[in-house]
């Protein structure tokens, strides 16, 4: 069942708690919508979109990922994760490719392997260090809690565009 309470579960500061909620209730939603997908759907591209279902599944935990590594080990994907993640991390004709054939339960368990490990390592740290200011290479200043809200509108985004095509496959199908 969905919680529709923005609250800290334990185990966490203050503000940490409220933003894990959050992450939390973003990926009920997220797995709610997708729950009853088979292969086909997660696969089926439409009316000239560029992504799937499946690839914007894969595409957010590969997000999540990368913000998992520039934010708790203070550095870029390296190559062997880059050869993992680059074609969800990209999206588009590649990762249509390249990423489809799987059950719904490969995505649920790749984004449950990623947030497992954020969710252990957001409980290692405090308000302050979501508040901690760093600075990209061209000089523009970032902190923690901007990188994990970056993840939260990301899914929140990419599952409106898993909401239009799920319709638009309802409707695909109806007149099949």
């Amino acid at each position: 069942m969905i919680d529709y309470r923005i609250k800290n579960n334990g185990g966490y500061t203050k503000t940490m708690g409220e933003l894990v909620s959050m992450l939390e209730h973003t990926r009920s939603v997220t797995l709610e919508e997708i729950k009853d997908l088979c292969e086909e759907d997660l696969d089926k591209l439409v009316d000239g979109d560029i992504n799937t279902i499946g690839t914007l599944l894969l595409h957010i935990a590969s997000i999540e990922f990368v913000h998992g590594v520039i934010s708790f080990e203070g550095r870029d994907i390296n190559e062997v994760e880059l050869q993992k993640w680059k074609a969800a991390l990209e999206l588009g004709e590649e990762a249509v490719k390249t990423i489809k054939g799987h059950p719904v339960q490969y995505y649920i368990d790749e984004l449950s392997s990623v947030r497992e490990t954020t969710l252990g390592e957001l409980r290692k740290r405090s308000d302050d260090w979501l508040f901690e200011e760093n600075e990209w290479p061209n000089g523009v200043s970032h902190n923690h809690y901007y990188l994990w809200f970056h993840v939260l509108e990301d899914e929140i985004n990419h599952r409106g565009q898993m909401r239009s095509l799920k319709r638009r496959l309802l409707k695909t199908e109806e007149h099949t």
